[in-house]
C-alpha cells in the first residue's frame, strides 16, 4: 500500500494519468491512423507457399496430469497437415514497452495498469521528473523502479540519470499485462494486424516445419523459457540469437507468449473435440519465460504447441505482435 500511494502521489504531481493525456491531445493532436501506419524495417517477409503446420505426436505417459495440465498434450495439434499461406509480413520481435507508449500517447490509449506498479507510466512525462523532491526520487529508485543501489547520498543528477537509463531499459521489453483487444487495438493503429495462428506458426517452424524455431533438436539456454533469472522475467527482445526462425524472426521459441487472431478451434479432419472449441478462447502461441503457472518446459517451445484464453486475459508472461498484408505494405 505504501509502494502504490508513493506512485499515486508522484502519477498526480506529474499530470501522469488523465490530465497528462489530455495536455498530449491539446499539444499533439490526435495521430490518424493513417499517419501511424508504416512498414517498420523490424518486419519481416514471410514469402507465399506451403508448410507444414500441426503434429501427429502422441503423449506416452501423463506428464499432463502430472504437471497439472488440463488440456491433454499433443492431441489438439492433431493432424499434421500441410497449409498454403499467401505472403505476409510480420514483426521481428514483439511489441515492446516502448512502442506501446507511443500509442498511448499519440493514439490517446488508455495507460496499462502495470505501468503504475512498475514505474513505467513515469516515460510518459520523463521531463517533469526533474520537479521531484529528491527524497522522493531516492524512494522512486529503490522502491517502484527496485534498483539495487544505496541512494542515501546520491544527489538529484545521478538519481535522474540512474531512473532514466531504468526507463530506457524498460522500453525494449516486451509489452506484457495485455489482453486481446489491446493487442488488437494496437495493431490497428498501425496499419496492421494480428497475426493469424497459421502465419505465426509457419514464421517460427519455416517451410520444413521445424519443431523449434533453430530446429528440431531442444538445446538449452537458447531462448527465455526461466532457465535463466531476469529481473523482470522478461528479456529485452533480441536478447537470444539462438531464438530466431528460418525467417529470421526473433524470440517465438521464449520471453513472452502471443496472442493470434484465431478462435481456439479443431483443425481440419482431425477427430479430437473439446468442449473448448468454438468462439470462446483466442490461441496463444510461444514459450514464455515462465509467469503465471507457466513451466519451462520444451514442449511449449515447440512450434505446433496451441494455449488457448479468454479474449480478456492478461498476464505478465503475456504479450504479441503484429503482421501485415503484403498488398497493404505495397499500397503504401
Amino acid at each position: 500500500m505504501k509502494q502504490h500511494g508513493l506512485i499515486m502521489l508522484i502519477g498526480v504531481s506529474l499530470g501522469l494519468c488523465n490530465a497528462a493525456l489530455a495536455e498530449d491531445e491539446a499539444d499533439n493532436g490526435a495521430m490518424s491512423k493513417a499517419q501511424a501506419t508504416s512498414i517498420d524495417q523490424d518486419m519481416r517477409l514471410i514469402p507465399a507457399g506451403e508448410f507444414i503446420r500441426g503434429s501427429n505426436k502422441v503423449e506416452e505417459t501423463n506428464s499432463a496430469g502430472e504437471f497439472g495440465n488440463a488440456k491433454p498434450w499433443y492431441l489438439d495439434e492433431h493432424p499434421e497437415h500441410s497449409v498454403f499461406l499467401n505472403d505476409f509480413y510480420i514483426d521481428e520481435h514483439e511489441v515492446t514497452n516502448g512502442q506501446f507508449r507511443e500509442f498511448v500517447g499519440q493514439g490517446k490509449y488508455k495507460p496499462l495498469q502495470y505501468w503504475v506498479t512498475n514505474g513505467y507510466i513515469l516515460s510518459l512525462r520523463r521531463d517533469k521528473l526533474a520537479a521531484v523532491p529528491v527524497e522522493k526520487l531516492r524512494r522512486l529508485a529503490v522502491k517502484v523502479f527496485r534498483l539495487d543501489i544505496d541512494t542515501r547520498e546520491m544527489t538529484k543528477p545521478a538519481l535522474l540519470d540512474v531512473i532514466d537509463k531504468r526507463l530506457a531499459y524498460m522500453d525494449w521489453l516486451p509489452v506484457v499485462y495485455v489482453n486481446w483487444h489491446d493487442a488488437k487495438a494496437y495493431c490497428e493503429w498501425r496499419g496492421k494486424r494480428l497475426p493469424t495462428e497459421a502465419e505465426w506458426e509457419k514464421s517460427i517452424r519455416g517451410k520444413d516445419g521445424f519443431e523449434f524455431a533453430w530446429g528440431n533438436q531442444w538445446a538449452y539456454g537458447q531462448s527465455n523459457t526461466g532457465e535463466e533469472l531476469w529481473d523482470d522475467g522478461v528479456a529485452p527482445v533480441g536478447s537470444y540469437q539462438g531464438d530466431v526462425s528460418p525467417f529470421g524472426v526473433l524470440d517465438m521459441s521464449g520471453n513472452v507468449s502471443e496472442w493470434t487472431a484465431d478462435w481456439y478451434q479443431s483443425y481440419p479432419e482431425s477427430d479430437y473435440t473439446s468442449k473448448d472449441f468454438g468462439e470462446h478462447y483466442k490461441v496463444v502461441k510461444g514459450a514464455a519465460w515462465g509467469g503465471e503457472g507457466h513451466y519451462a518446459l520444451k514442449l511449449f517451445q515447440r512450434g505446433a504447441y496451441r494455449y488457448n484464453l479468454k479474449p480478456e486475459s492478461q498476464h505478465e508472461d503475456l504479450g504479441f505482435r503484429c503482421a501485415m498484408d503484403v498488398k497493404v505494405a505495397q499500397a503504401e
